[in-house]
């Protein structure tokens, strides 16, 4: 791995390297200070963390804190984004404020999309699948805005500017002189977007998570790296972040909007979706008499981890299927069977909640 992580077009593979050239710590060493840890979280799904404890002292004391995270719409949601939504949900039913950022300066500035562009991709793409997954955009406590109409955040993006060198952002993101100086100060953006909820007029200083893949780290150390120095004239309390994997693409590589091979969309009617699933790689031996003897390999498999990541709650369910794999009492086409049906139970639910979401969502886009 490179010194460096690309946040537009990283793929991180190794973790455990990550981790360790990063300094990004180890979530299994706080999952247990955690009420009510999702399944994210015990499923190691959730890998690391920095600063973590921050909100378990928010959590387990009743003290305020918030969730940050914003989208760069630039293609369509697929069902890895899914664990943004999960997280967000789950941080909502703990009281926490939500703030989410659709990033349209930013995906101007690195893919050349426009600012209307980007509101009607993340309203009729991305939100109305957020709420027909079962976030609530209603409750006051939520907050949508667009970047480029939101002068608090663009404000304080000018304002941290200040003690950001065009060296620091070149040894961070890798800029060169052929970046263009619209992308070289989207991160001032991404941070902004992180601190804002501490601005006074959101109520003050208070802890603040940001749940991200790890692509987006090099945002985070950047932010806590700001609110340290701006701390005097604002009182910020550096952010904190968890980190999640990345969904392994149906055809092996990395889930990718841009790949529809890779990506089960959640807009892909049940027979396309289906189909993605009878046709993905799995982790299966050459043969079936070699399955049968050897086991297949859970551990390299898609199907497998679509089950772990949003298809099966029961653990001990989940347990016993990875046993069978391990063991060779299942073969491929089993598990396959199994994902497609839980897949369609799910997708009908999705297109039964859909159209009232659309409703809401229209709601959104008038004000």
């Amino acid at each position: 791995m490179d010194n460096m992580i690309d946040p537009w077009g990283s793929s991180i593979i190794d973790y455990d390297k990550l981790t360790g050239q990063f300094g990004i710590k180890d979530f299994k060493d706080v999952v247990d200070d955690i009420p009510d840890a999702s399944k994210l979280m015990t499923r190691g799904i959730i890998f690391g963390h920095r600063d973590y404890e921050k909100i378990t002292d928010a959590l387990n004391n009743s003290k305020e804190f918030a969730t940050m995270t914003g989208m760069m719409p630039s293609g369509r949601m697929h069902i890895g984004h899914k664990m943004v939504v999960d997280q967000l949900k789950w941080y909502q039913k703990k009281k926490s404020d939500i703030y989410l950022s659709i990033a349209d300066m930013e995906a101007y500035a690195a893919r050349g999309i426009d600012k209307q562009q980007s509101w009607n991709l993340a309203i009729n793409e991305y939100i109305v699948n957020y709420i027909a997954l079962g976030l609530d955009v209603t409750k006051d406590n939520f907050h949508l805005y667009l970047q480029s109409e939101n002068d608090s955040v663009k404000d304080l993006a000018y304002t941290i500017g200040r003690k950001v060198t065009f060296s620091q952002m070149r040894s961070i993101y890798g800029f060169d002189n052929s970046t263009n100086i619209a992308h070289i100060y989207t991160p001032l953006l991404q941070v902004a977007d992180i601190l804002h909820p501490q601005l006074e007029e959101n109520g003050g200083p208070k802890p603040v998570i940001v749940p991200v893949g790890p692509d987006q780290d090099p945002h985070i150390r950047l932010t806590r790296d700001l609110a340290a120095k701006f701390n005097e004239e604002y009182g910020f309390i550096e952010p904190s972040a968890t980190f999640h994997r990345f969904m392994t693409g149906l055809t092996g590589e990395k889930m990718s909007s841009s790949k529809p091979k890779s990506a089960i969309y959640l807009t892909d009617s049940i027979k396309d979706a289906v189909k993605k699933v009878k046709s993905a790689k799995t982790g299966g031996r050459d043969s079936l008499k070699e399955q049968k003897e050897l086991g297949g390999q859970p551990d390299k498999c898609s199907i497998y981890e679509l089950l772990v990541y949003h298809l099966v709650d029961d653990d001990e369910k989940l347990s016993k299927l990875r046993d069978d794999c391990l063991t060779g009492k299942v073969v491929c086409g089993n598990c396959k069977q199994c994902a497609s049906e839980l897949l369609e139970v799910m997708f009908n639910d999705l297109n039964d909640k859909r159209a009232e979401a659309e409703e809401i969502a229209q709601t959104l886009l008038e004000k």
